[in-house]
């Protein structure tokens, strides 16, 4: 028995997450041609399990096989029988012993935000839109709150299920270039929806709706206070995912458009209020009832 391992990208547009219940998704894509290239039944196993419509330029697998083909012919091989849109950009045999979900790792993501007055088609899948002026220096200081060790209960959705919330921030940048802003975060983990809140939390603040100080606020008050705000981040954003250090990395573009209108849907069920930007029009806060 053989482990291999693949470097997969994918435009994830067409696909409902790399390994959700209903709909084509990228894991199944990928067994389907492996077991017919192999004429073995094939069960790969994912780094990280995207989400639907995200994208990936190099999420890591691994797969299990008898077949004596190169390790790192397979990847040749495969791309043959796979859609357009997804591609393996390397294979390579490992030690049977390799786990992509357990080997020592730092994990980054990155949320990348269009901040001008005007759309830009071409980024529409990669980017956040935010029509309204984003304060740089805000939301600078608010993530260095974040840095260290820190409870992040408040960070995480309600329908998460870990027992142990506590997890360590090593890095939390918030860097401009042009119109694009991005936000990048390394961690030793991180909790169900944990990026996203903090990223939506970080521009509520760059937006002015609260002061920097409101983020050091939220890691003492209760579980899911800061989904709030965080949920706006059901949108697009760009992640990018190192394992293993110098192992491998991976980079993942989210691209869910919220409407037709471009305003941010948050569930009311899992919030406290909601936040409604729409463009030309001033922000507004609307206070729900607890559910």
């Amino acid at each position: 028995m053989r482990r291999i391992k693949l470097v997969v990208s994918y435009d994830g547009t067409a696909y409902c997450g790399w390994q959700l219940p209903n709909g084509v998704t990228i894991e199944e894509v990928l067994n389907k041609a492996l077991s017919s290239l192999l004429k073995e039944d094939i069960q790969v196993i994912g780094a990280s399990r995207t989400d639907s419509g995200v994208h990936a330029m190099g999420n890591v697998a691994v797969f299990d096989t008898e077949s004596r083909i190169p390790g790192d012919k397979i990847c040749f091989a495969l791309n043959q029988r796979l859609p357009d849109d997804v591609r393996i950009q390397a294979s390579e045999e490992v030690p049977l012993t390799f786990h992509p979900r357990k080997v020592n790792c730092v994990k980054t993501y990155e949320y990348k935000i269009l901040n001008r007055k005007i759309d830009m088609p071409l980024q529409r899948l990669y980017s956040h839109f935010c029509y309204f002026n984003l304060d740089l220096e805000k939301m600078q200081k608010a993530a260095s709150y974040l840095i260290g060790e820190h409870d992040f209960k408040s960070f995480c959705t309600v329908r998460t299920q870990a027992e142990e919330t506590v997890r360590t921030i090593y890095s939390l940048t918030v860097t401009k270039a042009d119109d694009l802003i991005t936000i990048r975060i390394s961690g030793s983990g991180f909790l169900y929806n944990m990026v996203r809140i903090i990223a939506g939390t970080l521009v509520k603040i760059g937006m002015g709706v609260y002061p920097p100080e409101k983020m050091e606020e939220l890691l003492n008050t209760h579980p899911g206070s800061a989904s709030v705000m965080g949920l706006l981040f059901d949108t697009e954003h760009r992640v990018q995912l190192v394992m293993d250090r110098d192992v491998y990395d991976a980079e993942y573009f989210c691209c869910h458009p919220c409407d037709n209108h471009g305003s941010l849907k948050i569930k009311t069920s899992d919030l406290l209020t909601k936040f409604l930007p729409h463009v030309g029009h001033e922000p507004i806060v609307v206070d729900l009832p607890r559910e």
